[in-house]
């Protein structure tokens, strides 16, 4: 490497440096300067309805407002009040926020939580125990009380990991009191949702999905406020495939489900599925489509001109689908406006709920296509992971970034921790470091679910026991 690129590379790392030790020499003189407020303790936590996220590098995800360094944001009922630098709330407690990166939480827009408890059976891709070929067998022996626990269980791991919104894709909605029981689960652990109504896995292909007890939910649950929102997922119609929906039961579908006025979503990786889906005018922006790949160039343009959204799991798409489907084409549809949003897709089938690692994932298969590492940057892959996702939603006016009048979704991610520190540019940071370990507190709705790590009214043990009883269970009634 040439002396001069040395030189510029030694004088950079000096400049990092010395911003960071005068914002570290500055943040204690800001935080000392406001009124004594008491801060708030785990054990409290759960009832504290006003609050003060004080001294933390926060990064709003407006690209007006920007990132503050150090900065505050007052909530208050659940709300977002104030986002500025030496907020003056003497009423209000205080959650000490320095060494910690302040965010929104992270928007998850596709997964299958009715079967986390059992990512101790599913192997990968493998023919017999992949995700797909275990669901179809297991499905039919699980309860909607197994549905609950599994959900619950899902949930919970991805609160702890940051995430506050997801779009539950519900694939086993075998009867009405599996709907229900899915719904009850996100209620019960407090996170913001989408549930997608779907179908039980022994429907046969010749039946449509149960659009009458879609429409009960809507009636029922749909009236919930931005907590919890109402849609549907389908059966995707694979071209040559066996074991595919016809076309006519989908279009039947379509057509039901936009009476309702609902959101939909569908497995869209296959090659010549978008093709079909165009021709029976299922395209469009009420239609979530998921996993970029195996698209021609003509079928890009239809999703771009019909404004079809995009959700990508790399993690899956890398390790699973790549082989029958093709390479993500993240770039393809960026360069034409397509929106898109990221997801976990089953943490039975990538093992985990790790929106760390499926930011990185995105990346380096951007990379390895582009042979380019700087084309697809840190910072945009953290919009993608919440504001971006929040309007693939419709969640962008409620969620997704830090400014007033916005619900208070927010987390705290730890720049002293080990693998962390010392973090000069909290995007880079969080990208090529951060762990789900990392994350220091959680809050919902204004609600703070986790602090230090550890929840603040969910029972843990109790839940990941009960996942485990469930698995064991269902286990017990396939034999």
């Amino acid at each position: 490497m040439c002396d001069i690129c040395n030189l510029r590379r030694r004088d950079l790392f000096k400049t990092a440096l010395g911003a960071a030790a005068a914002s570290s020499l500055l943040r204690p003189t800001a935080t000392l300067a406001q009124a004594p407020s008491p801060e708030i303790t785990r054990g409290e936590a759960a009832d504290i309805r006003e609050f003060i996220v004080r001294g933390g590098h926060v990064l709003t995800m407006n690209a007006t407002r920007g990132d503050l360094a150090p900065g505050d944001v007052h909530v208050r009922d659940g709300a977002i009040v104030a986002v500025d630098a030496n907020i003056n709330a003497p009423n209000a407690k205080v959650i000490d926020a320095r060494d910690m990166i302040v965010m929104p939480g992270f928007v998850e827009t596709h997964w299958h939580l009715w079967s986390t408890a059992l990512r101790g059976v599913i192997r990968g891709d493998d023919p017999k125990f992949g995700y797909f070929p275990t669901t179809l067998r297991v499905g039919p022996h699980c309860t909607a009380k197994d549905a609950y626990i599994s959900v619950r269980l899902g949930v919970v791991e991805g609160l702890l990991s940051g995430i506050t919104t997801v779009h539950n894709w519900s694939h086993n909605t075998r009867t009405p009191d599996y709907a229900d029981a899915e719904i009850q689960a996100l209620k019960d652990t407090g996170v913001r949702a989408r549930f997608s109504y779907g179908w039980g896995q022994d429907l046969p292909l010749t039946s449509m999905m149960n659009l009458v007890d879609l429409a009960r939910v809507q009636r029922q649950w749909g009236q919930s406020g931005a907590m919890l929102g109402i849609g549907a997922c389908l059966r995707s119609p694979t071209p040559g495939a066996r074991g595919a929906v016809p076309v006519d039961v989908l279009k039947q579908e379509v057509e039901g489900i936009r009476k309702l006025g609902l959101p939909m979503t569908m497995h869209a990786g296959a090659k010549g599925l978008v093709d079909v889906l165009a021709g029976i005018g299922a395209l469009g922006p009420d239609m979530l489509l998921v996993h970029p790949q195996g698209m021609s160039e003509q079928e890009r343009k239809q999703v771009a001109d019909t404004r079809s959204p995009y959700s990508t799991a790399p993690v899956i798409e890398m390790s699973y689908s790549a082989v029958r489907s093709g390479y993500i084409q993240y770039d393809e549809l960026k360069q034409l406006g397509v929106p898109m949003g990221l997801s976990i897709d089953s943490s039975a089938a990538s093992a985990s709920a790790d929106f760390f690692n499926i930011m990185r994932a995105l990346m380096w298969s951007d990379w390895q296509r582009s042979g380019a590492p700087s084309r697809l940057k840190p910072q945009r892959l953290v919009e993608m992971a919440t504001i971006e996702g929040a309007r693939l939603l419709g969640l962008g006016d409620v969620t997704g970034s830090l400014e007033p009048g916005k619900r208070a979704d927010i987390i705290l991610v730890r720049k002293m921790d080990v693998n962390m520190a010392p973090v000069m540019d909290p995007y880079y940071s969080l990208v090529f470091s951060g762990q789900p370990s990392n994350v220091d507190t959680v809050i919902v709705d204004g609600r703070i679910v986790s602090m230090g790590g550890k929840t603040t009214s969910i029972d843990l043990d109790k839940v990941v026991r009960e996942a485990v009883t469930s698995a064991l269970e269902i286990r017990g009634r396939m034999t």
